[in-house]
């Protein structure tokens, strides 16, 4: 069941193309990668689907009717990269109000942030201001008051910014037990690494545009080169055979090598053996996210941003 569906969504700003006929569905249940380099029209993007903005044209689907920001905004929680914490209120009473806000009780609302706030060991924390925080601890509080309400979309605007890794590994895997309970979650990023171990479909934007969108398991195969990592417990002779394979690197006991597309693999490990090779490793080397989304945008600035976090 598609959870949200955006169709041919367009949104100028003077002469500007922020948004230029953007469609994608989002699955209930799934965590989903929006991404892009900055200045992309990602912001945009997510600020219409939560009613922020209203598009020039085009249509927001959400839980199968037309979207209503009046109606559904309490349905969609969204942590935005630009945090929107109050700094000069106490950070229980800052969650408790948040959360009132999205409809809930003032007895619901502070049984919630209590459950929270121990889940995340932040009990002690309750009657200190948010400019008393440290950046990691603010994007632990963002993070609660942005999903404490259980909204059916969340929307995660890079959630990961200024986390040590300990606070962030727990903050991914409360983002994969929340999709494990019905939530659909929004990721957007521009770090590549992340997505490939937390999403399970990606939408790529470049300059208003959609340029890919796919499962990351398919869009890896779209762009897969017929390259290969060959291993053996001995040192590898300097061996080749270019109606088999070219070798684009070598060590002494691995290689990693481009099969020729009407070549077979069986061949090709065949043809190790038969040298009398003991191959104890031979596997497909997938690209990774990073690279395709270079190959994408090669030559413009957005390539040159994403080598840049590298």
């Amino acid at each position: 069941m598609h959870l949200l569906q955006l169709q041919h969504l367009k949104k100028y700003f003077a002469t500007q193309k922020a948004v230029d006929d953007i469609s994608f569905d989002i699955e209930q249940g799934s965590i989903f990668g929006l991404l892009g380099p900055n200045g992309a029209g990602k912001t945009t993007l997510l600020r219409m689907i939560t009613g922020i903005f209203y598009p020039d044209s085009g249509e927001i689907i959400f839980n199968g009717k037309k979207f209503n920001a009046l109606e559904d905004v309490s349905g969609i929680g969204y942590m935005p990269e630009e945090r929107g914490l109050y700094k000069k209120m106490k950070i229980g009473e800052q969650a408790v109000y948040l959360a009132r806000l999205k409809g809930l009780s003032k007895t619901d609302a502070e049984k919630k942030v209590k459950e929270w706030f121990i889940k995340f060991d932040m009990q002690s924390w309750w009657n200190k201001k948010v400019e008393d925080l440290s950046k990691g601890m603010s994007q632990k509080l963002q993070f609660v008051t942005t999903v404490l309400h259980e909204p059916k979309l969340i929307i995660l605007d890079e959630p990961f910014s200024g986390l040590d890794p300990v606070n962030a590994n727990l903050i991914k895997e409360e983002i994969f037990t929340l999709a494990k309970n019905g939530s659909t979650i929004i990721f957007s990023t521009h770090r590549m690494e992340q997505v490939e171990e937390i999403c399970d479909h990606i939408v790529l934007v470049n300059k208003g545009k959609k340029i890919l969108d796919g499962t990351v398991s398919d869009v890896k195969q779209q762009f897969k080169e017929n390259h290969f990592v060959v291993g053996s417990a001995e040192n590898i002779p300097d061996i080749s055979e270019p109606a088999l394979f070219d070798i684009f690197k070598k060590e002494e006991k691995k290689m990693q090598i481009k099969i020729n597309p009407a070549v077979k693999t069986n061949e090709v490990l065949r043809f190790f053996m038969d040298k009398n090779i003991e191959v104890n490793q031979f596997a497909e080397i997938l690209p990774s996210l990073n690279d395709i989304f270079i190959k994408l945008v090669e030559g413009t600035n957005a390539a040159r941003q994403f080598q840049h976090i590298q």
